[in-house]
């Protein structure tokens, strides 16, 4: 009748509670656990051809990759970057989706589009005349959020137009005095 939230805290107070001789015989598990996955993993890597294993390392790579794109745009969220200004389109079709007929949200958008597209010039400048203004808004919003980033310390979240050249020389610098230490280091 517990959730799993209240199971697993019921269960990590008794392991808290739970004297060394006994916790021994579970790490001893764990530990054997942990050898025979080493092995199977080995044994598993050894059989795969070079094209199999750099496929897979290249797989990981873009994983990881796709992870932490996910972080710093989860990040910016949190951080209260302002959203990108909408174009004339987007703001149309916010404004017609509902009264739109079809079926599907991917029928109302295409029906919409054909619209927009038969639209005259004039028709669209009200929505076009909206892109402008929003287009202000983002402008003045970014620029007060990169200078409340900067009071932060978090000069890397700024447009990287907007950073000093000498700044950003000083920090590839940097980086590379750190990347040669690194070296020095892995040859010692």
């Amino acid at each position: 009748e517990m959730t799993n939230m209240e199971l697993v805290k019921t269960i990590a107070d008794a392991w808290k509670e739970l004297p060394a001789s006994q916790k021994q015989a579970y790490e001893e598990a764990r530990r054997t656990d942990w050898e025979m996955y080493e092995k199977e993993l080995a044994a598993y890597k050894a059989q795969l051809s070079p094209a199999q294993a750099a496929a897979l390392k290249e797989e990981r790579s873009r994983q990881l990759a796709k992870r932490r794109s996910f972080k710093a745009k989860r990040e910016l969220t949190v951080l209260g970057k302002p959203k990108r200004p909408r174009n004339g389109f987007n703001i149309f079709v916010s404004e017609n989706f509902q009264e739109s007929e079809g079926v599907s949200p991917a029928a109302k958008l295409k029906q919409l589009f054909d619209v927009w597209r038969n639209m005259s010039s004039s028709q669209k400048q009200p929505y076009l005349q909206l892109a402008e203004d929003d287009k202000v808004r983002y402008e003045n919003e970014i620029r007060s959020w990169e200078a409340k980033m900067v009071e932060l310390g978090r000069e890397d979240l700024i447009r990287s137009g907007k950073r000093s050249q000498k700044k950003a020389a000083a920090e590839k610098a940097e980086r590379a005095k750190d990347s040669s230490h690194e070296k020095k280091a892995k040859l010692k």
